[in-house]
């Protein structure tokens, strides 16, 4: 495999491909002819001054459009060309290589670019935004804000990620002036960026010489953070964004205000907080006693969506602090763990739906808001689909949010802790079906042998179990789904054609304990400490300060290490949303490089990241543990392609045209909580061209 240097060059390297269609085999992709590379080189530096052509179509943000259907009109590739997509191209960010060992162990790049104006424009888990030749991969420039803002120890930071960058013209400044079209982003330091798109210069307007530093409104403890991972949604002249925020440390944690920033000068325009402090807001109401006023978090982690027709930007919500226990923020909780449709050019609230009632579960809504246009009844209603971890899908009318398949309150298991309140009722469509199982018990332990199904029998029995929206427990409760997932960041796409929803989900189960604070010190329980884990196989601890418990999350795995769940514990489905059905469920991963055989199961595996639909009938994901990238046959499930990466690709994959040929591209980091081969690689594939 080719090493990288720092400046960022072009590599390229024999990757595994197989044609689903034959028996697999290796192959080594050509090197292009000196010839050809000399004329690509000279096309794209043509390129670098001009747009693209009209037959072009550029993917401008993270998921395509701000809609988030991350669906593609491009079909050159399709059902029956697919299997002889090649390998182009691969970048490497230099991360690895510059801060080797020091990084790998804490970066999850998970980086999805866009392309504009002729630019492919990617970033690195530090922040880092770099412009690549979109026919070659070559770097034209890079933005480095360590050497504008100065170096920053990132040491201290936890899992710093770019998922992507968002472009804004500004309509006001003239012709060919700097930052008239601009990208704007925020990193790992709780700071958001503005750079020029021709050249990565900063934005002098923006804030101070390019650089926005939020303010997160009191000192961190020495375990909490606060970061701005995902892109920003941007309507009209307003960059609104949200923030990631530690768990679980205290119940007066962090503000998860949502922050909407002026994309001209970078001063703040207006903000939300999704705990509603004024005791004036219709939503405080559900919080009792007023301890909207002693409660943080309900950030928005994920990205958002925008409807900038109707001056509507989408917001998944999340769970109040401290996630595994409610006692102190008594009441519903409105706005956290919510989907709301704010005035983008406000942020005045215009409706709110509530998936969870006072989540204990750490259900907060991960995945990005998908707009849709959905034929209902003899005419098209405009809808929002929101993805949950709980695999749920709730479908609303995104004027309104008035669900379009009924929504039942369910009851749901009572008899929490000493001094936790809880919910009667929690919310559950009655279409489309949930993705995953909504419960575990002991009979539906599942293993390789008799003998580890029975262990898993037995540790099942040893917990508290039952139906979805079992609460925590001193003796240790079985969350089935995971507050992994279900659905997670990666989220869903939409093919608008055949109404066909994509969905990567999870079919694992966890273990929350709560342990009563007196506890902690002598470490009786074994508690870890925050942060301590690094995969899955090592749970994590949660102190819950300001709680009268502290919380231990772990994996309901069996003696082997695998999940007591049946398989596939990958899972990628098709959901038709006129219907409310699932249209096909098959298996995402293999386990062989989780085995202690390198045996090829296709068996499905842990997954992050998400999937792209494009209009040749295909679905193209990574996201699982076997270092692959898939394509999928939209209409029944079936592998057609896949190619073997140089490490896991838990992002989301996007694609675009260049002059007629269309390019697959993919982030291929890894990821330090599910595992993976670690890496800063990016990869493009494309059709083998006539004169090759």
């Amino acid at each position: 495999m080719t090493k990288s240097n720092i400046s960022g060059h072009v590599h390229r390297l024999p990757l595994q491909h197989r044609d689903m269609h034959s028996k697999p085999l290796a192959s080594i992709f050509r090197v292009l002819s000196l010839t050809h590379r000399y004329l690509s080189l000279l096309l794209s530096s043509v390129m670098l001054i001009t747009t693209l052509p009209a037959t072009a179509q550029d993917w401008t943000y993270y998921s395509g459009t701000q809609a988030g259907t991350r669906y593609s009109k491009l079909n050159q590739i399709n059902r029956d060309n697919v299997a002889d997509l090649e390998l182009v191209w691969t970048y490497r960010t230099g991360d690895a290589e510059r801060y080797g060992d020091a990084l790998v162990p804490k970066q999850s790049l998970e980086n999805t670019p866009i392309l504009i104006e002729g630019q492919l424009i990617v970033c690195s888990a530090l922040g880092r935004v770099m412009a690549l030749d979109p026919v070659t991969g070559q770097q034209r420039w890079e933005f480095d804000p360590f050497k504008y803002y100065g170096e920053a120890d990132f040491s201290k930071a936890q899992f710093p990620k770019c998922r992507g960058v968002t472009p804004w013209t500004d309509k006001q400044a003239p012709e060919g002036a700097a930052c008239k079209l601009r990208l704007i982003y925020g990193n790992w330091r709780f700071r958001a960026y503005a750079i020029d798109a021709r050249t990565g210069k900063p934005c002098a307007d923006f804030g101070k010489n390019g650089e926005v530093v939020f303010d997160p409104g009191r000192p961190l403890d020495p375990d909490e953070y606060i970061v701005v991972p995902q892109p920003p949604a941007i309507i009209g002249d307003v960059a609104i964004f949200g923030s990631s925020i530690s768990d679980s440390i205290r119940a007066d944690s962090l503000s998860g205000k949502v922050r909407a920033l002026d994309a001209r000068t970078g001063a703040i325009r207006w903000e939300f907080d999704p705990v509603p402090r004024d005791p004036n807001d219709p939503a405080a109401a559900s919080w009792e006693g007023g301890s909207a006023q002693r409660t943080g978090n309900g950030n928005v982690w994920t990205m958002m969506a925008v409807d900038e027709e109707r001056d509507l930007v989408f917001l998944p919500t999340t769970s109040p602090s401290n996630d595994f226990y409610g006692g102190t923020r008594p009441g519903n909780n409105h706005y956290a763990d919510s989907l709301v449709a704010l005035r983008g050019s406000t942020g005045a609230v215009v409706w709110h739906y509530q998936i969870v009632h006072h989540d204990i579960w750490d259900y907060d809504l991960p995945a990005q808001p998908i707009l849709i246009d959905l034929p209902r009844n003899g005419t098209t209603v405009p809808a929002v689909v929101q993805l949950t971890k709980q695999s749920l899908i709730f479908v609303l009318n995104r004027e309104t949010g008035e669900p379009l398949f009924p929504v039942e309150e369910r009851p749901v298991p009572q008899d929490g802790v000493a001094g936790e309140w809880l919910s009667p009722t929690q919310p559950i469509p009655t279409k489309p079906p949930a993705l995953v199982a909504q419960k575990l018990e002991p009979d539906d332990a599942w293993g390789f042998t008799p003998i580890d199904r029975w262990m898993c029998k037995r540790k099942i029995e040893s917990l508290r179990y039952g139906s979805i929206y079992t609460p925590p427990s001193l003796q240790g409760t079985i969350f089935m789904p995971s507050a992994l997932g279900g659905a997670n960041w990666g989220g869903g796409s939409y093919d608008p054609e055949r109404h066909l929803l994509v969905v990567n989900t999870q079919h694992i189960a966890s273990i929350i304990k709560l342990i009563p604070t007196g506890q902690q010190a002598s470490d009786a329980n074994g508690m870890k400490a925050v942060g301590e884990a690094t995969d899955m196989q090592t749970g994590a601890g949660f102190p819950q300060r300001g709680a009268p418990y502290a919380a231990q999350f772990d994996m309901l795995l069996s003696p082997f290490g695998v999940p007591c769940t049946e398989p596939p514990w990958g899972r990628l489905s098709a959901v038709d949303l006129v219907k409310g059905t699932i249209v096909w469920q098959v298996a995402l991963g293999s386990i062989e490089k989780l085995a202690p055989l390198p045996i090829p199961l296709e068996m499905g595996t842990p997954n992050l990241g998400g999937s792209i639909i494009t209009a040749g009938g295909l679905v193209f994901i990574g996201a699982a543990l076997d270092n692959k990238l898939r394509a999928f046959d939209i209409e029944t499930g079936e592998v057609l392609w896949e190619a073997e990466l140089p490490a896991g690709a838990q992002a989301t994959p996007m694609t675009y045209s260049v002059n007629g040929r269309q390019y697959i591209i993919i982030c291929a980091a890894g990821h330090p909580i599910l595992g993976g081969e670690p890496g800063d690689w990016f990869l493009a594939f494309a059709l083998e061209q006539e004169d090759e």
